[in-house]
């Protein structure tokens, strides 16, 4: 599946001033990742974002968002939110900042 590539730059433009932000190609879309911590990603014209499992449940509850069930199981930690919810800047920014958050409470991966 093709990812929007609008919606990613309006992700790079969210994150284009943080040097811990790097892309990598995974789960056949395009996934942003802080100090090689995966953080949120683009799909299609939808995001994943990884808010953890303490997150998970309370992310569920918010609209538009959905389990990630990537391998036909839900992975757990992981939210789809589709493109209604994301459609406008504060919103799309707002999901940004949960994966930001998860991704730093990890510790930094070797480069």
């Amino acid at each position: 599946m093709a990812i929007d590539e609008g919606l990613a730059e309006r992700i790079r433009e969210h994150t284009d001033t943080d040097p811990s932000i790097s892309e990598r190609k995974m789960f056949g879309g395009l996934c942003f990742m802080s100090d090689g911590n995966m953080s949120f990603g683009v799909i299609g014209s939808e995001i994943m974002v990884r808010v953890g499992p303490d997150a998970y449940a309370a992310s569920l509850e918010l609209p538009h968002a959905r389990e990630m069930d990537f391998t036909g199981r839900s992975m757990r930690g992981m939210v789809y939110v589709d493109a209604d919810g994301i459609s406008e800047d504060d919103d799309l920014h707002a999901w940004l900042e949960r994966g930001l958050m998860y991704a730093r409470s990890l510790p930094p991966k070797q480069r």
